[in-house]
């Protein structure tokens, strides 16, 4: 079943397109909310969270793309449980390790510094910069910053050493700064 026959269940109300999208994303979505989480039992009720959420917000929304509408919902979801479930341990927590990396090539959006312009051109211009890079460079990027796993579930998944993961990280990092200076950001 496509993305525009579940949208069409979601939209009749028929509780079949929450079993379809379970069908077609479920392991897609666990893997990512087990990513952010690190956690098998806390990311099975973030994704029945997902669930809910997609059944209240379409209708009146209708997603060209429901893998990235959902997936963008649900890596919210996994971040907001993510925050309270380090707000009750009181412990390190490895988003604060993914963000302090990506500190030294970013602007200061975490302050809340840059205006909503700001932040519209600085998601383009990192757009452009993924989309810049060869093909293995950018998805290490995008599972270790947007996924947000481990550097050691990373190498595994690719069959690659953890110091070569660390250093297409650290260049890929470099060049990230770079480009973003020579588009007029301050980093």
């Amino acid at each position: 079943m496509n993305d525009e026959e579940i949208v069409a269940l979601f939209w009749g109300r028929s509780e079949r397109a929450i079993e379809e999208t379970e069908r077609v994303y479920g392991r897609y979505f666990r893997s990512v909310a087990r990513g952010i989480l690190g956690d098998d039992g806390d990311a099975e009720e973030t994704v029945n969270d997902l669930y809910l959420k997609a059944w209240n917000q379409i209708p009146p929304e209708r997603p060209n793309c429901l893998k990235a509408f959902l997936g963008r919902m649900l890596r919210q979801l996994s971040l907001n449980r993510l925050e309270r479930n380090m707000a009750q341990k009181r412990g390190a927590n490895r988003l604060t390790a993914v963000l302090d990396e990506l500190e030294e090539c970013v602007p200061a959006a975490a302050e809340g510094s840059l205006s909503m312009a700001d932040s519209v051109a600085l998601r383009d211009a990192m757009n452009r910069f993924l989309r810049s890079l060869p093909a293995e460079p950018r998805r290490v990027f995008i599972r270790r910053y947007w996924h947000m796993k481990a550097v050691s579930d990373i190498a595994a998944e690719l069959s690659a050493s953890e110091s070569k993961i660390k250093s297409m990280l650290m260049r890929t990092r470099g060049k990230l700064k770079t480009y973003l200076e020579q588009e007029g950001f301050i980093v």
